[in-house]
């Protein structure tokens, strides 16, 4: 049993950079993955991905966001650079079971089984970006 709890969000303003972090109540990434998806509707939609021996992003992501991990405290970050408007979201992380790879974090969410296929996630912790 793991425990995942972000933290880091808050009300910035644009063009401001916050770090989201995703602590793990016990080392994991010897077993899974690490995801962050966001939320702003009704879709959770993936943003990174980190592993042990990979680190991905959509492509869609790519640019403004950076995911990095401190094995030490068990926890993986988020960067977010250059905030927008549109960036407000409720930000999640997630454990994806090993032997999946991070390119599954592509796959829609959308069913209960979809969200299953992580083992893990993490309450979310809110982003609002508003001048």
């Amino acid at each position: 049993q793991v425990q995942l709890v972000e933290s880091g969000g808050g009300l910035v303003q644009p063009g401001d950079s916050l770090t989201l972090s995703c602590a793990a109540s016990r080392s994991i990434l010897g077993g899974y993955s690490i995801a962050w998806f966001r939320q702003a509707g009704k879709e959770r939609e993936p943003i990174s991905c980190i592993s042990s021996t990979e680190t991905y992003y959509v492509e869609s992501m790519k640019g403004r966001f950076a995911i990095s991990v401190d094995n030490a405290k068990n926890t993986v970050y988020l960067r977010l650079n250059s905030l927008r408007p549109e960036d407000t979201a409720v930000y999640y992380c997630a454990a994806l079971p090993n032997p999946l790879k991070c390119l599954v974090i592509r796959s829609r969410l959308r069913t209960q089984s979809d969200y299953a296929v992580y083992d893990y996630w993490g309450q979310g912790t809110q982003v609002t970006v508003s001048s």
